[in-house]
């Protein structure tokens, strides 16, 4: 097999994509639901705020009766009552009457403005702050001054949310203030991830000659416990049929929706989740033009959606970046499934075999705006500093196979701060 005959990188993400469905709706209490995205659209069925109040503390009036009132010229009002946040006033005001209000608190009924306590005479500084008999206006103001109107926000009726959009805090605060208790969402993903190979001993064993502790199987739980979905940690599988089915059966019976294996998946006498997946489900073995990463497994076994990917630990976690975060995104019902691509300048020079290369960079934005990049060293597929020291991966195109310091090229924004974009 010649690369030509290699699956394109976006070929082989269509494939992986086309396996995997969204997840159908579930509904969760409110306190659980950030996170999740949402599965119906979300109409008012209140109004926001529910009724005219108050946007500071002061004093309820007539605008009229402020007219022409400065510090040198106050205008004196009687007060006739307070109201604060979760009570009403009874009675009506009416011209040269004010009532001393908290923010929140309802607008009492003749009132057209809100006139803050800095500009009146009273002591607000007083904690006790006894109700006076009047009050000094040092400040004109007009009709609607800080009263926050019934359905300024929203109002009844309107859709204020849409089917597809992620929660957030601030989504829980509406859909809060709306008293939605139970979301309809979409089921967050169950992924069962298992590491494969006789090689491997548990983190917390000392090494041995011919062993290696298991990273990958770290790594890709907190790579898919960052995208929000739920492990299923299935732990080591070893290179017989028989451990890697029991492994499978484990997580079919802890309700998984997800397969994903690392290593098992090239041309080797002991890769055996091939043979299985031939044997008991249904997988399409691929080479993808791709560097680091190169063999992918796509399928099912037992009707659950299955990848398999390679076993070098930087292999791992870029074939994951590429082909098991869009699945697991797309399957939580999410529409954008890309990292954000942006326009660096790579500022080495290096050489690439013709597969569509990730290279492990540094990028940083320079005085001009710019973004700019180097590798992080050695990128070999077994250097897993190379990925801590990156916050990026730049992408060499396919059929490229050298170029030159201070070529333009797309990268890939694995871990940048939002705030640039």
């Amino acid at each position: 097999m010649t690369q030509a005959d290699f699956l394109p990188v976006k070929v082989a993400l269509k494939k992986v994509l086309d396996l995997v469905p969204p997840l159908p709706a579930v509904s969760v209490p409110l306190s659980q639901a950030s996170g999740y995205i949402l599965a119906e659209d979300v109409v008012a069925h209140d109004s926001l705020p529910p009724f005219d109040n108050s946007g500071m503390d002061g004093y309820a009036l007539k605008a009229a009766d402020t007219s022409g009132a400065n510090p040198r010229n106050p205008v004196s009002l009687k007060v006739v009552g307070e109201v604060a946040a979760g009570f009403l006033f009874t009675g009506e005001i009416r011209r040269g009457q004010a009532v001393r209000i908290m923010t929140g608190a309802p607008i009492p009924k003749g009132a057209d403005a809100v006139i803050r306590i800095e500009d009146t005479g009273e002591n607000y500084q007083d904690s006790q702050r006894p109700l006076p008999d009047l009050v000094s206006i040092k400040a004109e103001v007009g009709p609607a001054n800080a009263i926050r109107y019934a359905g300024s926000d929203l109002r009844e009726g309107q859709r204020i949310l849409n089917k597809g959009r992620k929660i957030r805090p601030q989504e829980v605060g509406v859909l809060a203030s709306l008293g939605v208790a139970q979301v309809p969402v979409i089921k967050r993903p169950k992924v069962g991830i298992l590491a494969t190979g006789d090689e491997l001993i548990p983190v917390e064993e000392p090494l041995v000659p011919g062993k290696i502790r298991n990273s990958n199987g770290y790594a890709q739980a907190a790579q898919i416990e960052a995208l929000g979905a739920d492990v299923v940690r299935l732990g080591v599988a070893k290179d017989t049929p028989e451990d890697l089915r029991s492994k499978l059966q484990a997580g079919i019976e802890a309700g998984v929706d997800l397969f994903i294996s690392s290593a098992g998946v090239s041309v080797g006498v002991y890769d055996v989740v091939t043979d299985v997946l031939q044997t008991d489900g249904e997988i399409n073995f691929w080479k993808v033009r791709m560097r680091p990463g190169k063999p992918l497994a796509a399928g099912h076994y037992a009707g659950i959606p299955y990848l398999g990917l390679p076993g070098n630990p930087v292999s791992a976690m870029v074939s994951f970046e590429r082909f098991a975060r869009p699945a697991i995104l797309k399957m939580a019902g999410h529409t954008n499934l890309e990292r954000p691509l942006r326009e660096v300048v790579f500022r080495e020079p290096m050489r690439s075999d013709g597969r569509e290369t990730y290279v492990r960079a540094m990028i940083r934005r320079e005085p001009d705006g710019t973004l700019s990049a180097i590798s992080t060293g050695d990128q070999g597929s077994h250097v897993m500093t190379s990925l801590v020291k990156a916050n990026g991966l730049v992408i060499i195109p396919e059929g490229t196979t050298e170029i030159a310091p201070d070529t333009k090229l797309q990268a890939l924004m694995t871990d940048w701060p939002n705030e640039l974009f």
